[in-house]
Protein backbone atom coordinates (compact mmCIF):
# COMPACT_ATOMS: atom_id res chain seq x y z
CA UNK A 1 0.00 0.00 0.00
CA UNK A 2 1.26 3.61 -0.16
CA UNK A 3 3.31 5.61 2.28
CA UNK A 4 1.22 6.26 5.78
CA UNK A 5 -1.12 9.29 5.44
CA UNK A 6 -1.59 11.52 8.52
CA UNK A 7 -4.47 14.24 9.22
CA UNK A 8 -3.59 17.26 8.13
CA UNK A 9 -5.15 19.80 10.53
CA UNK A 10 -8.25 21.74 8.67
CA UNK A 11 -9.09 19.13 6.79
CA UNK A 12 -12.11 20.53 4.85
CA UNK A 13 -15.70 18.78 6.20
CA UNK A 14 -17.33 16.43 4.31
CA UNK A 15 -20.27 17.43 4.04
CA UNK A 16 -20.71 19.24 0.10
CA UNK A 17 -22.03 16.46 -1.42
CA UNK A 18 -21.36 13.89 0.59
CA UNK A 19 -22.44 12.44 3.42
CA UNK A 20 -26.13 11.32 2.42
CA UNK A 21 -24.90 7.91 2.89
CA UNK A 22 -25.17 6.01 6.62
CA UNK A 23 -21.79 6.45 8.59
CA UNK A 24 -20.05 3.45 9.94
CA UNK A 25 -19.26 2.94 13.15
CA UNK A 26 -21.68 3.56 16.48
CA UNK A 27 -19.08 3.30 18.63
CA UNK A 28 -19.76 0.80 21.47
CA UNK A 29 -17.02 -0.11 22.76
CA UNK A 30 -14.42 -2.13 20.34
CA UNK A 31 -15.04 -4.40 18.18
CA UNK A 32 -13.87 -7.47 16.63
CA UNK A 33 -13.32 -9.61 13.58
CA UNK A 34 -10.26 -10.91 11.92
CA UNK A 35 -8.42 -11.72 8.63
CA UNK A 36 -10.81 -14.45 8.29
CA UNK A 37 -14.01 -12.13 8.23
CA UNK A 38 -13.16 -10.34 4.70
CA UNK A 39 -16.18 -10.14 4.05
CA UNK A 40 -16.39 -8.08 6.88
CA UNK A 41 -13.71 -5.31 6.33
CA UNK A 42 -14.85 -5.42 2.78
CA UNK A 43 -18.04 -4.17 3.32
CA UNK A 44 -16.73 -2.08 5.86
CA UNK A 45 -14.36 -1.02 4.28
CA UNK A 46 -16.41 0.61 1.01
CA UNK A 47 -18.91 1.99 3.49
CA UNK A 48 -16.93 3.78 5.10
CA UNK A 49 -15.93 5.22 1.90
CA UNK A 50 -19.39 6.46 0.64
CA UNK A 51 -19.28 8.59 3.79
CA UNK A 52 -16.73 11.25 2.61
CA UNK A 53 -15.46 10.51 -0.60
CA UNK A 54 -17.44 13.32 -2.72
CA UNK A 55 -17.04 16.72 -2.50
CA UNK A 56 -13.57 17.16 -1.19
CA UNK A 57 -10.53 17.42 -3.76
CA UNK A 58 -7.87 16.52 -1.06
CA UNK A 59 -9.34 13.87 0.88
CA UNK A 60 -10.10 12.00 -2.80
CA UNK A 61 -6.28 12.35 -3.73
CA UNK A 62 -5.41 11.55 -0.57
CA UNK A 63 -7.29 8.60 -0.02
CA UNK A 64 -6.96 7.36 -3.76
CA UNK A 65 -3.30 7.21 -3.45
CA UNK A 66 -3.59 4.64 -0.33
CA UNK A 67 -5.67 1.74 -2.52
CA UNK A 68 -3.56 -1.00 -4.02
CA UNK A 69 -4.86 -2.83 -6.83
CA UNK A 70 -4.45 -5.96 -9.19
CA UNK A 71 -5.62 -5.88 -13.02
CA UNK A 72 -7.25 -9.64 -12.60
CA UNK A 73 -8.81 -8.57 -16.49
CA UNK A 74 -5.01 -8.30 -18.09
CA UNK A 75 -3.67 -11.37 -16.09
CA UNK A 76 -6.48 -13.43 -16.67
CA UNK A 77 -7.45 -12.63 -20.32
CA UNK A 78 -10.00 -14.16 -22.50
CA UNK A 79 -10.37 -18.01 -20.97
CA UNK A 80 -12.77 -16.70 -18.07
CA UNK A 81 -16.56 -17.99 -17.58
CA UNK A 82 -18.77 -15.73 -19.09
CA UNK A 83 -20.22 -12.72 -17.18
CA UNK A 84 -24.04 -13.39 -17.12
CA UNK A 85 -25.61 -10.16 -17.69
CA UNK A 86 -28.48 -10.46 -15.19
CA UNK A 87 -28.39 -7.56 -12.68
CA UNK A 88 -26.14 -9.66 -10.39
CA UNK A 89 -23.02 -9.38 -9.19
CA UNK A 90 -20.40 -12.13 -7.77
CA UNK A 91 -17.06 -10.81 -5.39
CA UNK A 92 -14.27 -12.65 -4.22
CA UNK A 93 -13.36 -11.62 -0.97
CA UNK A 94 -9.99 -13.00 0.17
CA UNK A 95 -8.19 -12.39 3.59
CA UNK A 96 -4.74 -13.18 3.42
CA UNK A 97 -2.51 -14.68 6.59
CA UNK A 98 0.28 -12.82 5.87
CA UNK A 99 2.95 -13.94 8.78
CA UNK A 100 5.41 -10.83 7.62
CA UNK A 101 5.81 -7.61 9.10
CA UNK A 102 2.63 -6.20 11.61
CA UNK A 103 0.79 -10.19 10.86
CA UNK A 104 3.55 -11.89 12.42
CA UNK A 105 3.19 -10.46 16.20
CA UNK A 106 -0.79 -10.93 15.75
CA UNK A 107 -0.60 -14.44 14.24
CA UNK A 108 1.36 -16.44 15.23
CA UNK A 109 3.20 -18.86 12.97
CA UNK A 110 6.28 -18.40 10.98
CA UNK A 111 7.29 -15.85 8.99
CA UNK A 112 8.04 -17.69 6.15
CA UNK A 113 7.93 -14.85 3.43
CA UNK A 114 4.41 -16.66 1.80
CA UNK A 115 1.01 -15.51 2.58
CA UNK A 116 -2.24 -17.76 2.15
CA UNK A 117 -6.06 -16.97 1.91
CA UNK A 118 -7.42 -18.59 4.73
CA UNK A 119 -10.50 -16.83 4.20
CA UNK A 120 -12.50 -16.78 0.91
CA UNK A 121 -15.97 -15.72 0.39
CA UNK A 122 -18.07 -15.26 -2.81
CA UNK A 123 -20.71 -12.51 -2.52
CA UNK A 124 -23.23 -12.96 -4.99
CA UNK A 125 -25.41 -9.69 -4.77
CA UNK A 126 -29.02 -10.33 -6.32
CA UNK A 127 -30.67 -8.33 -9.23
CA UNK A 128 -31.81 -5.42 -7.12
CA UNK A 129 -29.07 -5.05 -4.83
CA UNK A 130 -30.88 -5.53 -2.10
CA UNK A 131 -30.02 -9.13 -0.91
CA UNK A 132 -26.99 -11.34 -1.49
CA UNK A 133 -25.73 -14.64 -0.93
CA UNK A 134 -22.67 -15.77 0.62
CA UNK A 135 -21.05 -18.93 -0.06
CA UNK A 136 -17.33 -19.48 2.18
CA UNK A 137 -14.77 -22.01 0.87
CA UNK A 138 -12.77 -23.92 3.12
CA UNK A 139 -8.90 -23.14 3.04
CA UNK A 140 -8.49 -26.79 3.50
CA UNK A 141 -10.72 -28.31 0.53
CA UNK A 142 -8.76 -30.34 -1.78
CA UNK A 143 -9.08 -28.79 -4.94
CA UNK A 144 -7.59 -29.29 -9.01
CA UNK A 145 -5.57 -25.93 -9.37
CA UNK A 146 -5.87 -24.75 -13.11
CA UNK A 147 -2.62 -23.09 -14.75
CA UNK A 148 -2.70 -19.43 -13.92
CA UNK A 149 -0.74 -16.10 -14.84
CA UNK A 150 -0.27 -13.92 -11.93
CA UNK A 151 -0.34 -10.13 -12.04
CA UNK A 152 3.58 -9.99 -12.82
CA UNK A 153 3.25 -12.53 -16.10
CA UNK A 154 4.87 -15.32 -14.30
CA UNK A 155 2.67 -18.38 -15.34
CA UNK A 156 2.09 -21.21 -12.91
CA UNK A 157 1.15 -24.77 -13.71
CA UNK A 158 -1.99 -26.77 -13.23
CA UNK A 159 -1.90 -29.13 -10.18
CA UNK A 160 -4.14 -31.50 -8.93
CA UNK A 161 -5.19 -32.78 -5.64
CA UNK A 162 -3.67 -29.85 -3.72
CA UNK A 163 -5.34 -27.31 -0.95
CA UNK A 164 -7.63 -24.55 -1.68
CA UNK A 165 -5.45 -21.88 -0.45
CA UNK A 166 -2.48 -23.20 -2.06
CA UNK A 167 -3.84 -20.69 -5.10
CA UNK A 168 -3.29 -17.61 -3.26
CA UNK A 169 0.11 -18.28 -1.76
CA UNK A 170 1.21 -19.83 -5.23
CA UNK A 171 -0.04 -16.95 -7.82
CA UNK A 172 -1.53 -13.99 -5.48
CA UNK A 173 -4.91 -12.94 -6.18
CA UNK A 174 -5.03 -13.60 -10.19
CA UNK A 175 -4.85 -17.51 -9.45
CA UNK A 176 -7.20 -17.51 -6.55
CA UNK A 177 -10.03 -15.92 -8.92
CA UNK A 178 -8.49 -17.85 -11.65
CA UNK A 179 -8.80 -21.05 -9.09
CA UNK A 180 -12.64 -19.91 -7.70
CA UNK A 181 -13.39 -19.49 -11.42
CA UNK A 182 -12.41 -23.00 -12.36
CA UNK A 183 -14.16 -24.55 -9.47
CA UNK A 184 -17.10 -22.69 -9.45
CA UNK A 185 -18.00 -22.16 -13.24
CA UNK A 186 -19.21 -18.33 -12.25
CA UNK A 187 -17.27 -15.49 -13.54
CA UNK A 188 -15.93 -13.43 -10.37
CA UNK A 189 -17.18 -9.43 -11.22
CA UNK A 190 -14.58 -7.89 -8.94
CA UNK A 191 -12.31 -9.26 -5.88
CA UNK A 192 -11.30 -7.34 -2.76
CA UNK A 193 -8.17 -8.59 -0.40
CA UNK A 194 -7.95 -7.65 3.42
CA UNK A 195 -4.92 -8.80 5.83
CA UNK A 196 -5.51 -9.14 9.37
CA UNK A 197 -3.57 -6.67 11.23
CA UNK A 198 -5.33 -3.79 8.35
CA UNK A 199 -8.61 -5.27 9.88
CA UNK A 200 -7.73 -5.33 13.65
CA UNK A 201 -6.69 -1.59 13.41
CA UNK A 202 -10.16 -0.97 11.28
CA UNK A 203 -12.59 -2.43 13.78
CA UNK A 204 -10.94 -0.32 16.41
CA UNK A 205 -11.36 2.68 15.23
CA UNK A 206 -14.88 2.21 14.54
CA UNK A 207 -16.01 1.15 17.56
CA UNK A 208 -16.96 -2.16 19.16
CA UNK A 209 -18.91 -5.13 18.21
CA UNK A 210 -21.56 -6.91 20.26
CA UNK A 211 -21.62 -10.90 20.10
CA UNK A 212 -23.11 -13.76 22.36
CA UNK A 213 -21.62 -16.58 23.11
CA UNK A 214 -23.26 -19.30 24.00
CA UNK A 215 -20.59 -21.09 25.10
CA UNK A 216 -17.02 -20.46 26.79
CA UNK A 217 -14.13 -20.32 24.14
CA UNK A 218 -10.46 -20.66 25.25
CA UNK A 219 -7.66 -20.70 22.48
CA UNK A 220 -4.19 -20.24 22.80
CA UNK A 221 -3.35 -20.26 19.51
CA UNK A 222 -5.64 -17.29 18.61
CA UNK A 223 -5.01 -15.69 21.98
CA UNK A 224 -9.07 -15.56 22.65
CA UNK A 225 -10.31 -16.38 26.45
CA UNK A 226 -14.13 -15.70 26.21
CA UNK A 227 -16.71 -16.57 29.21
CA UNK A 228 -20.29 -17.71 28.17
CA UNK A 229 -22.51 -14.57 27.91
CA UNK A 230 -22.56 -10.56 25.80
CA UNK A 231 -19.16 -9.27 24.88
CA UNK A 232 -18.36 -6.34 22.95
CA UNK A 233 -15.46 -7.30 21.42
CA UNK A 234 -12.20 -5.33 20.47
CA UNK A 235 -9.88 -5.57 16.99
CA UNK A 236 -7.62 -8.09 19.15
CA UNK A 237 -10.68 -10.14 20.22
CA UNK A 238 -12.36 -10.08 17.20
CA UNK A 239 -9.28 -11.39 15.05
CA UNK A 240 -9.09 -13.90 17.61
CA UNK A 241 -12.47 -15.02 17.13
CA UNK A 242 -12.11 -15.59 13.60
CA UNK A 243 -9.46 -17.46 13.85
CA UNK A 244 -10.48 -19.78 16.00
CA UNK A 245 -10.77 -23.19 15.58
CA UNK A 246 -9.29 -25.72 18.32
CA UNK A 247 -11.50 -24.10 21.04
CA UNK A 248 -14.40 -24.51 19.97
CA UNK A 249 -16.75 -26.94 17.65
CA UNK A 250 -14.44 -29.53 16.60
CA UNK A 251 -11.51 -28.15 15.67
CA UNK A 252 -11.88 -27.92 12.09
CA UNK A 253 -11.66 -25.14 9.53
CA UNK A 254 -15.40 -25.85 8.96
CA UNK A 255 -16.53 -24.65 12.34
CA UNK A 256 -14.32 -21.84 12.06
CA UNK A 257 -16.35 -20.76 9.07
CA UNK A 258 -19.45 -20.72 11.19
CA UNK A 259 -18.12 -18.46 13.61
CA UNK A 260 -16.77 -16.27 10.96
CA UNK A 261 -20.15 -16.21 9.52
CA UNK A 262 -22.04 -15.56 12.66
CA UNK A 263 -19.72 -12.50 13.27
CA UNK A 264 -19.91 -11.14 9.87
CA UNK A 265 -23.96 -10.92 10.60
CA UNK A 266 -22.73 -9.08 13.93
CA UNK A 267 -20.94 -6.23 12.25
CA UNK A 268 -23.08 -5.24 9.78
CA UNK A 269 -25.97 -5.16 12.30
CA UNK A 270 -23.38 -2.92 13.80
CA UNK A 271 -23.03 -0.74 10.79
CA UNK A 272 -26.21 -0.62 10.14
CA UNK A 273 -27.09 1.12 13.41
CA UNK A 274 -24.32 4.12 12.93
CA UNK A 275 -25.28 7.58 12.79
CA UNK A 276 -23.51 10.21 10.48
CA UNK A 277 -20.16 11.59 12.05
CA UNK A 278 -19.78 14.91 13.39
CA UNK A 279 -16.07 14.73 13.31
CA UNK A 280 -14.49 15.20 10.04
CA UNK A 281 -11.19 14.42 11.67
CA UNK A 282 -12.54 10.87 12.79
CA UNK A 283 -14.43 10.30 9.49
CA UNK A 284 -11.20 10.85 7.60
CA UNK A 285 -8.99 8.54 10.11
CA UNK A 286 -11.38 5.91 9.49
CA UNK A 287 -11.17 5.99 4.96
CA UNK A 288 -7.85 6.46 5.52
CA UNK A 289 -7.17 3.12 6.93
CA UNK A 290 -10.01 1.70 5.08
CA UNK A 291 -8.39 2.47 2.14
CA UNK A 292 -5.14 1.43 3.09
CA UNK A 293 -6.38 -2.29 4.52
CA UNK A 294 -8.14 -3.27 1.00
CA UNK A 295 -6.60 -4.48 -2.11
CA UNK A 296 -9.02 -4.43 -5.59
CA UNK A 297 -9.07 -5.23 -8.84
CA UNK A 298 -8.54 -2.48 -11.07
CA UNK A 299 -12.29 -2.05 -11.85
CA UNK A 300 -12.79 -0.59 -8.14
CA UNK A 301 -9.47 0.44 -7.82
CA UNK A 302 -10.61 4.17 -7.14
CA UNK A 303 -12.09 6.02 -4.37
CA UNK A 304 -15.00 6.58 -7.06
CA UNK A 305 -15.46 3.76 -8.28
CA UNK A 306 -15.13 1.92 -4.33
CA UNK A 307 -18.17 4.41 -3.82
CA UNK A 308 -19.83 3.23 -6.31
CA UNK A 309 -19.50 -0.09 -5.84
CA UNK A 310 -20.04 0.36 -1.74
CA UNK A 311 -23.62 2.21 -2.80
CA UNK A 312 -24.55 -0.83 -4.56
CA UNK A 313 -24.40 -2.80 -1.42
CA UNK A 314 -25.52 -0.77 1.43
CA UNK A 315 -28.99 -1.99 1.50
CA UNK A 316 -28.44 -4.78 2.16
CA UNK A 317 -28.76 -6.04 5.71
CA UNK A 318 -27.50 -9.50 7.50
CA UNK A 319 -31.14 -10.69 7.65
CA UNK A 320 -31.30 -10.28 3.74
CA UNK A 321 -28.00 -12.42 3.74
CA UNK A 322 -28.06 -16.53 3.22
CA UNK A 323 -24.87 -17.17 4.40
CA UNK A 324 -23.32 -21.32 3.64
CA UNK A 325 -20.12 -23.11 2.99
CA UNK A 326 -19.27 -24.32 -0.38
CA UNK A 327 -20.80 -28.33 -0.18
CA UNK A 328 -18.29 -30.68 1.10
CA UNK A 329 -17.66 -33.66 2.22
CA UNK A 330 -14.40 -35.13 5.05
CA UNK A 331 -11.80 -36.59 2.42
CA UNK A 332 -11.70 -40.51 3.44
CA UNK A 333 -7.61 -40.51 3.16
CA UNK A 334 -7.23 -37.58 5.05
CA UNK A 335 -9.83 -36.82 8.08
CA UNK A 336 -7.86 -33.00 8.15
CA UNK A 337 -9.08 -32.07 4.67
CA UNK A 338 -12.27 -32.16 2.70
CA UNK A 339 -13.24 -32.62 -1.02
CA UNK A 340 -16.23 -30.70 -2.68
CA UNK A 341 -19.21 -32.49 -2.59
CA UNK A 342 -19.71 -32.15 -6.28
CA UNK A 343 -23.79 -32.60 -7.08
CA UNK A 344 -24.41 -30.72 -4.11
CA UNK A 345 -22.03 -27.90 -5.20
CA UNK A 346 -23.37 -27.77 -8.60
CA UNK A 347 -26.74 -26.71 -7.01
CA UNK A 348 -24.85 -23.81 -5.25
CA UNK A 349 -23.65 -22.70 -8.59
CA UNK A 350 -26.51 -23.28 -10.57
CA UNK A 351 -28.90 -21.10 -8.50
CA UNK A 352 -25.66 -18.05 -8.27
CA UNK A 353 -25.84 -18.44 -12.52
CA UNK A 354 -29.57 -17.84 -12.46
CA UNK A 355 -29.57 -15.21 -10.04
CA UNK A 356 -31.55 -17.59 -7.95
CA UNK A 357 -32.05 -18.46 -3.78
CA UNK A 358 -29.43 -21.63 -2.76
CA UNK A 359 -32.13 -24.39 -2.11
CA UNK A 360 -31.46 -25.85 1.28
CA UNK A 361 -31.22 -29.23 -0.51
CA UNK A 362 -27.42 -27.80 -1.65
CA UNK A 363 -26.09 -28.04 1.88
CA UNK A 364 -28.76 -30.25 3.70
CA UNK A 365 -26.53 -33.43 4.87
CA UNK A 366 -22.95 -32.47 4.02
CA UNK A 367 -20.25 -31.65 6.27
CA UNK A 368 -20.34 -28.84 9.25
CA UNK A 369 -18.11 -27.91 12.19
CA UNK A 370 -20.52 -27.86 15.09
CA UNK A 371 -19.85 -24.30 15.94
CA UNK A 372 -23.22 -23.42 14.67
CA UNK A 373 -25.19 -20.98 17.36
CA UNK A 374 -21.92 -20.59 19.59
CA UNK A 375 -21.66 -17.20 18.50
CA UNK A 376 -25.33 -14.92 18.04
CA UNK A 377 -25.26 -11.39 17.33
Amino acid sequence: MSAESTPEPGIPEAGTKGPGRRSRGRRRKAPGKGRRALLVTAWTAAGILVLGGTGVGYLYFKLNGNLKTVDINQALGTDRPTKVDNGSENILVLGSDSRSGSNKKLGGGVDDGSARSDTAMIIHVYKGHKKAAVVSIPRDTLIDRPSCTDAQGTTHSAATGVMFNSAYSTGGAACAVKTVESVTGIRMDHYLEVDFSGFQKLVDELGGVEVTTTKAIDDRESHLDLKAGTHTLNGKQALGLVRTRHGVGDGSDLGRIQLQQAFVKALIDQVKQVGVFTSPKKLYDLADTATKTVTTDSDIGSVNSLIGFANGLKSISSKNMHMVTMPVEYDPANPNRVIVAEAKAKLVWKALKNDAPIPASATKGTATGQAKGVVTS
